[in-house]
């Protein structure tokens, strides 16, 4: 009756085994690489990522001891897309969604539709890391492989389909097949007009489905490379990001998740289409939720994590030293070492641009505010404080499009820092709570297999059964108080620094 819940990240694969309650049995992970160049240029080979998907498999199935499996689901990155032929072959790498060689198709569809009336049908405005567009490039690009290209599969209905076998039909899940920028998430159907003012056969798509829907099972093939029996049933995944928030509980209106890794992204869900001109100005999109009968959004911060290891690497080498001498982690040991208060200098984390709800790739960084009585460890308060006022930026612009949200769950990396954790929650002045499962991913893939198996009768008592809460992180009235003045400070950064950075170049 045990569940495995698969996640297809963008850099590795993590493979877990829970049990019905959400106890972890058994895991295991690999990182994979990328090709890059300098032309935009972002793609691995599926096969490859395949075959990594079936060892983590195995390692997670030999840590636990266990070979009964009910069923198995995955979370996968988003937007990427992979040209199978007719006997699902690869055709091409996969062209991830971090690819952005398509902007020339993204602003040709924007012409032929209209930015905001294509976001109207599709809750998805035209950008370069939309499935659609790569198509598109991939069509002009490679017209001689298109012709052989029998569908265009994102990482979800690649890896399901590859698990069921080559006689059987290649599924995509709702929330993936909504992040497509083709498909009318009014109607739930891949949109014809498009397609065919794109000129472009609705069959290049896989058959949609809601997430926790059972597909069919694990071929006899890999039933035996995996030393399992039974039918072990293959379940409709979804959205890394869609995922995490099932495995963090977030599945009514009014709370949010954190999830801060690399990027941090803030993400919530709601029970009708937010479609109007804040949520398409502040660059929000609007898809369907691995809870099929809501929607989902989610801001962008392209620097969390990776500002912080920013700073590390290029300024914390003693620290680094010090804290392996100390066997501590050097995250921990720079924010033990950082003032208990305030600052009173400021950080624009503009590093690679700002994310929502502003997405000015033009922005740069800068630290504002700096005297000779400042530290390091100034610099460290600063940079957290800076994400957190990214954060509330865009709670107050999620507001505006209807989307209230009063506490939040927090998973990734940040979250294992009590004091960001209570910076964030002194700065958004909301609760901010930790959960005792941090691999939100993972788990909420399993409660979709859990759902469509029947060990859940919904995905609420799914999530009910085996998301738990650990601590909770409340403002404190003092530094409140200090922190929305200096908001209004931070605020302002922006908008003064804008003209500086356009002449820069």
């Amino acid at each position: 009756m045990n569940l495995l819940g698969l996640d297809v990240g963008s850099t590795g694969c993590k493979a877990i085994i829970f049990d019905p309650e959400g106890k972890i049995l058994g895991s295991g992970f690999k990182e994979y690489g990328m090709i890059y160049d300098d032309r935009g240029k972002a793609e691995q080979d599926a096969e490859e990522i395949w075959t990594i998907v079936c060892d983590v498999i195995k390692i997670a199935l030999k840590s636990s001891g266990s070979n009964h499996i009910k069923a198995l689901s995955a979370s996968v990155q988003g937007d990427g897309i992979i040209a199978v032929d007719s006997s699902f072959k690869p055709l091409h790498n996969a062209i991830l969604g971090m690819d952005y060689r398509s902007k020339g198709f993204t602003a040709e569809c924007a012409k032929i539709f209209g930015e905001k009336e294509l976001f109207d049908i599709t809750g998805m405005r035209p950008h370069p890391m939309n499935s659609l567009t790569k198509l598109l490039w991939f069509k002009n690009s490679f017209p001689g492989l298109f012709s052989k290209t029998d569908k265009i599969t994102t990482y979800s209905d690649f890896i399901l389909r590859k698990f069921t076998g080559k006689d059987t039909e290649s599924v995509i899940d709702n929330t993936m097949a909504s992040r497509t920028m083709a498909y009318d998430i009014h109607h739930r159907r891949f949109s014809a007009d498009i397609l065919q003012k794109l000129d472009l056969d609705g069959s290049i798509f896989s058959r949609p489905a809601p997430s926790g829907t059972v597909i069919g099972t694990i071929s006899k093939d890999l039933m035996e490379e995996f030393g399992l029996k039974g039918d072990i049933e293959v379940v409709t995944g979804g959205h890394d990001q869609t995922c995490a928030a099932i495995g963090a509980g977030i599945i009514k209106e009014g709370i949010g998740l954190i999830s801060t890794g690399t990027a941090e992204v803030m993400s919530s869900a709601f029970n009708k289409p937010r479609l109007d001109e804040n949520m398409f100005k502040s660059y929000y999109p609007c898809y369907i939720h691995a809870k099929d009968d809501m929607f989902f959004t989610f801001s962008l911060n392209h620097v969390g994590g990776l500002l912080f290891k920013w700073f590390r690497d290029n300024f914390a080498q003693k620290e680094i030293q010090e804290s392996r001498s100390d066997n501590i982690d050097t995250y921990e040991y720079l924010t033990n070492k950082m003032p208990k208060r305030p600052t009173d200098i400021f950080f624009l984390p503009h590093l690679n641009g700002s994310g929502t709800p502003l997405c000015d790739l033009s922005s740069k960084g800068a630290i504002v505010g700096l005297k000779v009585s400042h530290d390091k460890y100034d610099i460290v308060r600063a940079i957290l404080e800076s994400l957190s006022y990214e954060l509330k930026i865009n709670i107050e612009a999620m507001s505006q499009a209807d989307i209230k949200l009063e506490a939040f769950n927090s998973v990734g990396g940040g979250s294992k820092s009590s004091q960001w954790l209570q910076i964030k929650a002194d700065i958004l002045e909301k609760d901010i709570t930790t959960l005792k499962n941090p691999e939100a991913a993972c788990l909420g893939a399993a409660i979709l297999a859990g759902f469509g198996s029947g060990i859940y009768e919904t995905i609420k008592e799914g999530v009910d059964i085996t998301v738990k809460k650990d601590r909770t992180f409340s403002p404190d009235p003092a530094m409140v108080e200090k922190y929305r003045y200096n908001y209004g400070i931070y605020k302002d950064l922006y908008p003064s620094l804008r003209d500086i950075n356009n002449r820069l170049g």
